[in-house]
């Protein structure tokens, strides 16, 4: 490999410069799963569940971070990576694509319309228009494929999230006991006022589930933070685009002096996802304070469009219109940097697939060509949803937010150690290898992310989506 094509990775406080991909990750991933369902769900069970955010986006982190240090290695997203796993040909992929084609058609509709349902909240001129707008929004800033431009869209977004939430959340914070002991795995009844309501169920983990399962977003949030390191050129990812595997003949022959500078980028890379992890943190778990302090003691657990609507009434009357303005502002920023960054990270997903598993497909359209392609279809796919299953789009976010966000994660846990353990040396030249061999600690995280996810998987996933 050319090591000049390698730049030199910065050191100390210049890492900071480089922040980004942290950016469009966290403000993507913060979306339906906080405004809509931790908000809900704090409502519900109390702050006694805090526990579940810390650990769903800690876990998830260590999938997302593992990733994307494969891809600064190599210079390659991690669809490709799951190309390289041992077994019949394209089989992860094949798996991927199936089953994120359908989730992604429900996700993105269904973030749609929570999104137009908080925009007009604030700036009432129809959901079904609003929707429109957003939609639009998000495809516009998506279009070119450029990352820059997707940096500085989703930076400002994530600014206003945090400010927004955090102060209705500092008002209603538990205190630093309450808070001590919301983080040690206690699982609550559910109160009876509201099991009595029609659409919450006396299993706590029907409401639990679906706040694990969006923290840090789902299997694919982790997919496109790789796309993300890509597009700011982390090592060996700089200037390789999107759409193209690696080019092993060229990793076969990188010197240690590359390797040794691709390790620096590692540790931009470690920085990077560990502010997005903790924006993450702060910013759900403020959410779901925010339900468990002001809609909890009301007995209110919002559904369908009352979400907005309830929300927008209880925080205005209680700290007037700036408060409940705050608040509302932060969760239509939230939803809409979410439909922003999922019509970015999607058509890349499952153009990289179809480009894998249907070859001829990649002949006839280049892969940019695809991409938009993705778009257009999911911009037809969010106007059937606003005009069908605009009026209860909680049930849309917590069925998406299982199976794309539960039921993936723990394979996906396996695939990345795979690919990061077995899969990258043998990819890389031999004292590259030796120079970029990952941390145990590594395996450390993708094996609990594994046990832990799984255990949700087989243990307690059929009993919330068949039990009473």
């Amino acid at each position: 490999m050319d090591d000049i094509a390698i730049k030199k990775p910065p050191k100390g406080l210049m890492i900071l410069v480089l922040i980004g991909p942290a950016f469009v990750w966290a403000a993507e991933y913060i979306g339906s799963g906080e405004v809509i369902l931790a908000t809900r769900t704090g409502a519900i069970l109390g702050t006694t569940i805090l526990w579940a955010i810390v650990i769903g986006i800690f876990l998830k982190f260590w999938i997302g971070m593992s990733g994307a240090r494969y891809t600064v290695c190599t210079g390659e997203g991690m669809i490709d990576m799951f190309n390289r796993i041992p077994g019949p040909s394209h089989w992860v992929v094949w798996l991927v694509l199936v089953i994120q084609f359908a989730c992604a058609t429900i996700s993105i509709g269904s973030v749609a319309t929570a999104a137009g349902v908080f925009v007009n909240s604030i700036i009432p001129i129809g959901t079904k228009l609003s929707v429109c707008l957003v939609t639009l929004f998000a495809l516009a800033v998506a279009w070119s494929g450029k990352f820059d431009i997707l940096k500085i869209v989703m930076s400002i977004f994530v600014l206003i999230i945090v400010l927004g939430v955090i102060y209705v959340a500092a008002y209603v914070f538990p205190g630093f006991t309450e808070f001590l002991r919301s983080l040690s795995f206690g699982i609550p009844e559910v109160p009876k006022w509201a099991s009595s309501m029609e659409k919450v169920s006396d299993n706590p983990w029907k409401e639990i589930l679906p706040l694990l399962g969006w923290g840090a977003g789902g299997f694919a949030s982790q997919v496109w933070y790789t796309y993300w390191v890509l597009g700011a050129g982390y090592g060996a990812a700089a200037g390789r685009g999107y759409g193209r595997p690696a080019d092993v003949s060229m990793l076969k022959g990188m010197s240690r002096d590359a390797a040794e500078k691709i390790k620096g980028w590692c540790h931009v890379l470690y920085v990077d996802a560990s502010l997005a992890m903790v924006i993450g943190i702060v910013v759900t778990g403020a959410f779901f304070i925010a339900g468990a302090g002001v809609l909890g003691p009301k007995q209110l657990a919002p559904e369908g469009t009352e979400v907005a609507i309830t929300l927008s009434k209880v925080f205005s009357s209680k700290w007037g219109s700036a408060g409940g303005f705050l608040f509302m502002l932060a969760g239509a920023a939230a939803l809409i940097s979410t439909q922003v960054g999922q019509l970015a990270g999607w058509p890349r997903l499952l153009a990289d697939s179809c480009r894998i598993c249907i070859p001829g497909f990649n002949k006839k359209f280049s892969w940019k060509t695809q991409f938009r392609f993705f778009l257009l279809f999911f911009l037809c796919a969010n106007m059937i949803i606003v005009f069908f299953f605009e009026e209860d789009p909680v049930v849309l976010v917590k069925i998406s937010a299982i199976f794309e966000g539960l039921l993936l994660t723990p394979l996906q846990a396996i695939w990345v150690a795979i690919g990061l353990f077995v899969v990258m040396p043998k990819i890389l030249s031999k004292e590259a290898a030796e120079v970029l061999k990952p941390n145990w600690i590594f395996a450390v995280g993708l094996i609990i992310a594994f046990l832990v996810f799984g255990y949700f998987c087989i243990f307690q996933m059929p009993s919330a989506l068949f039990g009473k």
